[in-house]
């Protein structure tokens, strides 16, 4: 996977995440999968960033996107 990964798709992600697994207690965590993503999520919001490459992923954020394209068969 060479693409770079957009915030749109993060955030398409992160809901797919939420949708299947709500948030839990009564500080609302989020799964683990949605909240491997957040992180990243929010910093190419606070830098301005549109896109970025699948490798500035942490493992489990990459792992969390690529299992979310494979069930959503998302481009």
């Amino acid at each position: 996977m060479d693409q770079p990964i957009t915030l749109p798709q993060l955030e398409e992600a992160i809901n797919y995440w939420r949708a299947r697994s709500p948030s839990q207690g009564d500080e609302h965590r989020l799964c683990p999968q949605a909240a491997a993503l957040a992180k990243p999520y929010a910093l190419m919001i606070f830098r301005r960033r549109k896109e970025v490459a699948p490798g500035e992923l942490p493992p489990d954020a990459l792992d969390a996107y690529l299992q979310w394209r494979a069930a959503t068969a998302a481009p």
